[in-house]
């Protein structure tokens, strides 16, 4: 559901429980966001007020946000005015989705401060706004001046609230919604319901009405009415709880009241999974596009270097006719000629017939079949070398692809961007292309034996070994050439791209089934995960070597064994 008047007024009912408390920490992780940090009763409690058209909400959070080194200007006016006050009030005005929270304090002549932040939860008219003790604006996350605008806000203006144009349920009797309804022609058509609903009663979104009367089988004016003022009503005891449904939450009875706070972290935890998700998504999508354009602009290449290769095909025809033409030169009319029908002494003396270019004569015609061979001959061992290089270079590309699908978190896709950005193909592309890490550095697994490297591979416990798989080709590199002892057990999908698994063996002999099942796991960290009979060839560590200036995570091995599994990630 949206953050509607109704789960607004849940939410602010459970904040009134933080009264007292007392602000010791501002923070603006971004240009939406704002964290307060609370101190009461011995515990911490942060306030996240998020005003992103999309996941705009006000909640408890326990899920820390990057900090900025420079605090943007809000924030530090925030700082300035609000660390030290304390919570007196938190205040709802019936469904409306604005949050005015009352704080209280002293100042150096412990005179008594009174200060407001308001925060309008309404999509993209999403603003949190810090007043004075008489209503006067201090500042804003935004200021909006607009000549067309109903409400303005900017600093030094006295603050009023935006004009509301729908009805506020609260007041409405039975009558008056069944009137409502039926003015409406909702009575004809239960589809329509929800708009109605929605847009006649301020609070109420369209997908929450929707929801309750789905769910509830609720056939008549009157049981939607019930229903909806026995929830409001529950807001004020919270018996309430989220039911999260897909990607979806809606708000519920419960009579159990799960405990303090449990709607707010219930909420968390659901936006805290959306944007993560989303942020993966944005990250992925924009690495992706920029190695797609690359892998574009490299099969472009391969197929210009191809048909080079096709027209060199042709060279020793043209050395032939050079020949044949300089052989029978002394017989030749010395003439403009089209074509000549000459014996080809290298196919038992058959007639061939030679095209000539009529603007020049057979010698310089035999002259130009040479020059025309040996270019080709020169092109053959220059285009042989870049389709080779072209084709590690694809190659190494629908890797770092395969790496970006596998991905599932946001610091994966962040390490794979510093990946490719070492190599000269992506430097210049991925300057500004920028992915959010949690932290300046991955935190180091105990495993690493170089502090300056992220190493921190998939772990499988199978009975008393241990099996690594690195996440992407930087690791794939270190846990097989640096990490491991040259008598472990490495897998990799055979001419298929994949993660390096390597079984640690410390002394121990591994059965064949332990092998199957590791040769499983590695068909699964690898593109023919939805595949079946995979080939995943295995070798001790020994026989597998990085050749000189190849690209991450590409290597070459001897002495390998093949094993067909169908894959499995136990």
């Amino acid at each position: 559901m949206a953050f509607d008047g109704i789960i607004t007024k849940a939410i602010a009912t459970e904040l009134n429980l933080l009264s007292g408390a007392r602000i010791d920490k501002v923070f603006q992780p971004d240009s939406n966001t704002i964290v307060l940090g609370f101190y009461l009763d011995g515990l911490n409690y942060a306030l996240n007020i998020c005003i992103n058209p999309q996941n705009y909400r006000i909640n408890l959070t326990t899920h820390t946000k990057r900090n900025p080194k420079v605090a943007p200007n809000f924030c530090m006016v925030l700082r300035k005015h609000l660390i030290g006050l304390r919570i007196k009030n938190l205040i709802t005005n019936s469904l409306e989705r604005i949050v005015t929270i009352e704080f209280e304090g002293f100042d150096d002549v412990d005179d008594i401060i009174n200060k407001k932040l308001i925060v309008e939860l309404m999509g993209k008219h999403c603003n949190i706004i810090l007043l004075d003790d008489q209503n006067i604006i201090i500042d804003s996350m935004r200021h909006i001046n607009n000549e067309n605008a109903t409400h303005i806000v900017v600093p030094h203006i006295k603050y009023t609230y935006p004009v509301i144009n729908k009805k506020d349920f609260l007041s409405e009797t039975l009558e008056d919604f069944k009137c409502e309804i039926e003015k409406n022609e909702g009575t004809t058509n239960k589809d329509l319901l929800p708009k109605i609903i929605s847009d006649t009663y301020n609070g109420i979104s369209k997908k929450y009405a929707s929801f309750i009367i789905n769910k509830n089988n609720l056939n008549t004016n009157e049981d939607i009415y019930n229903y909806l003022k026995d929830i409001i009503y529950r807001t004020d005891s919270l018996k309430l709880k989220i039911e999260i449904r897909d990607t979806d939450y809606f708000l519920i009875p419960d009579d159990s009241n799960e405990g303090n706070f449990s709607i707010n972290f219930a909420l968390d935890d659901f936006y805290y999974n959306k944007e993560t998700s989303e942020e993966l998504k944005t990250n992925r999508n924009n690495v992706l596009k920029l190695i797609l354009a690359t892998l574009k602009k490299y099969n472009k290449r391969l197929s210009s270097i191809n048909n080079k290769l096709k027209d060199c095909e042709n060279m020793e025809t043209y050395r032939l006719y050079g020949e044949l033409i300089t052989a029978n030169l002394y017989k030749i009319p010395n003439e403009h000629l089209k074509s000549i029908e000459l014996e080809n002494y290298y196919d038992e003396n058959k007639k061939i017939t030679i095209p000539l270019d009529e603007r020049y004569l057979p010698s310089i015609n035999a002259k130009r079949f040479f020059k025309k061979y040996n270019k080709l001959k020169n092109a053959l061992e220059i285009v042989t070398v870049q389709k080779k290089e072209t084709m590690q270079e694809l190659d190494y590309i629908e890797s770092v692809v395969y790496e970006l699908e596998a991905a599932t978190t946001t610091n994966e896709i962040a390490e794979i961007l510093d990946e490719i950005a070492e190599n000269d193909i992506f430097k210049e592309k991925t300057k500004n292309l920028k992915t959010n890490k949690k932290q300046n550095k991955i935190k180091k697994s105990n495993l690493t034996k170089n502090k300056n490297t992220n190493f921190n591979p998939l772990k499988y416990k199978i009975d008393n070994f241990t099996l690594l798989v690195g996440r992407n080709n930087k690791e794939n590199d270190y846990l097989t050439l640096k990490f491991s002892h040259k008598n472990d057990i490495w897998f990799h999908t055979k001419d298929i791209h994949g993660s390096h698994a390597v079984l640690k063996l410390d002394n121990q002999i591994p059965t064949e089934d332990i092998l199957t099942k590791c040769a499983e796991i590695t068909a699964y960290h690898s593109k023919a995960r939805f595949s079946s009979n995979v080939p995943v060839d295995t070798c001790p560590i020994k026989y597998v070597k990085k050749p000189k200036g190849a690209k991450p995570g590409m290597v070459i091995y001897t002495n390998y064994n093949t094993l067909y599994v169908n894959p499995k990630n136990n």
